[in-house]
């Protein structure tokens, strides 16, 4: 039997890394038949899951070479994510795609150096903030210095279904946003456009229906790529999860982001642990 991938201190259950593995696989499976050879990004949502499902995963002990696993992983708290990017490997990708307050912006994009994305951003004043935010962590490491492989990578989030209670800006403020990142954000780099689309609509879709979300983004990007002058396939599209990514991908999608489908349901957050010793994370 393979060893336990361990990290500080943290064990893998061996059975629990095998049905993470089976589980990722699968949908990693599903991705490549939806997306007929174009290159998709998967992110695994593990919000509310412990850090040693993370570590399973990106860590898996049937791996060769030793530590090769996935790499791009999903949060939506700031505070579990600040947590979990100190107990696990620096080698991994994190994407922060929970909602956005202002004023935590800043210290989200200090303080975790292998913050590889913010996803949720509808707003210029959220956009300074994790600009100030990357350039303070730039200074502490020692270099002011700003390149394309230092900067803090964006998706505008869209709120394309007009439902109150997603995030998101609204369709017709995405090219102006897009330019102000662009132009006034130089520790910052516009990854492409974001979406949550409504659940209904997808579920009433088909590949001759497709949900209107996605191919309102798709729409979206395509006008805020003329107003940048750039090639719109240099803008990503983020817009599909667990229940509806198939679609997505023949959308336009270049990247899903899945959770329940490889973790499994979640606990209710005040039930959630990071650790196995570690208190509820707060409401």
């Amino acid at each position: 039997m393979a060893d336990e991938p361990e990290h500080d201190g943290m064990k893998v259950d061996t059975a629990r890394a095998q049905q993470l593995a089976e589980n990722i696989s699968s949908v990693a499976a599903r991705v490549q038949a939806a997306a007929g050879g174009r290159s998709i990004r998967l992110i695994a949502v593990s919000k509310l899951k412990p850090a040693t499902d993370i570590l399973a995963l990106h860590s898996p002990p049937t791996a060769s070479p030793p530590g090769f696993g996935h790499i791009h992983f999903g949060e939506n708290y700031q505070q579990e994510l600040l947590e979990k990017s100190r107990l696990l490997p620096d080698s991994i990708r994190w994407h922060f795609i929970g909602q956005l307050q202002t004023n935590k912006c800043r210290p989200l994009a200090e303080q975790i150096p292998n913050l590889w994305c913010v996803e949720s951003v509808d707003t210029a004043k959220k956009a300074d903030q994790l600009d100030k935010g990357r350039a303070n962590l730039l200074l502490s490491a020692g270099s002011g210095q700003t390149t394309a492989n230092t900067k803090l990578r964006v998706f505008v989030q869209v709120n394309t279904s007009g439902e109150e209670s997603k995030s998101g800006c609204e369709p017709s403020r995405a090219a102006d946003l897009s330019k102000y990142i662009s132009e006034k954000c130089p520790h910052l780099q516009l990854q492409g456009l974001m979406t949550i689309g409504a659940i209904a609509r997808s579920k009433a879709s088909s590949e001759d229906n497709p949900n209107e979300d996605f191919v309102t983004l798709r729409q979206i990007r395509d006008r805020v790529a003329e107003v940048l002058r750039v090639n719109k396939e240099t803008l990503e599209l983020s817009m599909g999860m667990s229940e509806d990514f198939e679609g997505a991908i023949r959308q336009g999608s270049t990247e899903v982001r899945v959770g329940s489908t490889i973790f499994g349901e979640r606990l209710p957050k005040k039930d959630a642990k990071i650790t196995e010793d570690a208190k509820g994370l707060s409401k």
